[in-house]
């Protein structure tokens, strides 16, 4: 089981949940863009014999505070994992990033090589291929801001996740809505969807030198029906960072972890050496 914590990082309420034991070697994970912390409970259960395990709910996402100027760039994330890691004691640790997470883990890794243990980068890259940054927009831009009943939010999530569990997908919409007058509402913070909507939707961060200095072990995992990171763009990072290995998965699109969670956990311990 986890205890749930909050931090107070430059101003702003952080929440994450801790598995395992304190004494134990340090693992951060990081989730996308629509998710929170408690998406990683099946495999934060699974690491917490070998690790400290610390799932963070990023900036606006969650049970944390949004981002008051609306700031959601890597760089902006990637800072407040460096306050979340010094906060926490972390010298070095290991960081299990998808989508959105794994972005900042690599803005983080590049810029702060010495902290590194290891890095697990999921489905993402420096790039993000022009059909799967539209299919994300478009399912920000349109989702409902507000949903008669868990059924109806459940719904929705079917539709956008053919291939999680009825079990998954329920642990996730639960966690990342929350109840009000009338139904239930987004955790993750609305000014995310209105940048979208408002064609706002913008980071000009470069990455490429930041993977490039990487020099922890690299475990980069692709969904082998991704739209998000490319083929070309996955045999790139390997040419320019040498420490990383590609891992497929098959029948698996962007969101590896819910559509293949078995094959998923099964590569993190591997990797880590569970």
């Amino acid at each position: 089981m986890h205890t749930d914590g909050t931090l107070a990082l430059n101003g702003q309420t952080f929440h994450f949940t801790e598995w395992g034991r304190p004494a134990s070697p340090a693992l951060v994970l990081l989730h996308g863009v629509t998710g929170h912390a408690r998406t990683w409970d099946d495999e934060a259960a699974a690491l917490a014999g070998r690790f400290r395990v610390l799932a963070l709910d990023q900036r606006g996402h969650g049970d944390s505070d949004p981002a008051p100027d609306g700031d959601y760039t890597v760089a902006a994330m990637a800072e407040d994992l460096a306050a979340f890691a010094d906060a926490q004691a972390l010298r070095r640790f290991s960081i299990v990033g998808h989508s959105m997470g794994g972005r900042v883990a690599i803005a983080f890794a590049g810029r702060r090589p010495q902290r590194m243990d290891s890095l697990v980068v999921v489905d993402i890259g420096p790039d993000i291929a022009p059909d799967g940054r539209l299919r994300v927009g478009t399912l920000m831009a349109s989702t409902p801001e507000r949903f008669a009943s868990v059924e109806e939010a459940l719904a929705f999530g079917r539709a956008t996740n053919p291939r999680y569990s009825d079990a998954l997908l329920r642990h996730r919409v639960l966690h990342g809505t929350r109840q009000v007058d009338g139904g239930l509402v987004w955790k993750y913070d609305r000014a995310l969807r209105e940048a979208v909507r408002a064609g706002r939707w913008r980071d000009p961060i470069d990455l490429w030198p930041l993977w490039q200095a990487i020099t922890c072990p690299v475990l980069l995992v692709r969904g082998a029906e991704s739209d998000v990171l490319a083929p070309e763009t996955a045999k790139r990072m390997l040419e320019t960072n040498p420490r990383a290995r590609l891992v497929e998965v098959p029948d698996a699109g962007h969101t590896v972890p819910g559509d293949q969670p078995e094959v998923f956990r099964r590569l993190l311990t591997e990797f880590l050496g569970v």
